[in-house]
């Protein structure tokens, strides 16, 4: 019985030592940044799909959970410093909120390299989803297709590829640990 807890207790502390270092990465990442209006270019993305694809579907979503509770309370954490509920209501929520399910589906990412890359892919694309139907209300329907999706195919691309060759890697990597 004491093993099983102690068991517990490690699993429990791995889960949130995760989601606490990914909810710091996922804050650096912000910071790195293209700035566009309205919606700027940053390394976001990618570190989604590293949570979810190295954490898993829980722990990934677990990490950002907390980025956005974090970013809520007033923590500097979002792009360019912003905080707070503001910041959830602006153009910008609806990709925020999209990084939830983008980061849970990436961590679907299982298999040979074809359905890998499809997971990713397919996160990726699924988060544009909610962030052009939310900044619609802002900017219209048609500008934000173009400001808020396809001006980031190319780094789309990019992101996804890298985060395809980081969990190849790192799972190459542990698998021969």
């Amino acid at each position: 019985m004491m093993h099983m807890t102690a068991t517990r207790a490690r699993a429990g502390f791995s889960f949130l030592a995760f989601a606490l270092l990914g909810s710091a990465a996922l804050a650096a990442s912000a910071q790195v940044t293209l700035p566009m209006w309205p919606v700027p270019a940053t390394m976001q993305t990618l570190v989604v799909l590293l949570l979810g694809a190295l954490g898993g579907p829980r722990v990934g979503a677990a990490a950002v959970a907390l980025y956005l509770a974090e970013g809520a309370m007033g923590l500097p954490v979002f792009a360019g410093g912003a905080a707070g509920p503001a910041a959830l209501m602006g153009p910008t929520a609806g990709f925020l909120l999209g990084f939830l399910p983008a980061a849970w589906l990436a961590g679907h990412a299982q298999g040979g390299l074809a359905r890998q890359a499809l997971v990713l892919l397919t996160a990726h694309l699924l988060l544009f989803v909610p962030g052009v139907l939310w900044l619609a209300g802002f900017v219209g329907l048609e500008r934000a297709l173009m400001a808020g999706f396809v001006l980031f195919i190319p780094g789309t691309v990019v992101k996804t590829a890298l985060a395809l060759a980081t969990l190849r890697a790192a799972r190459s990597t542990l698998g021969r640990a």
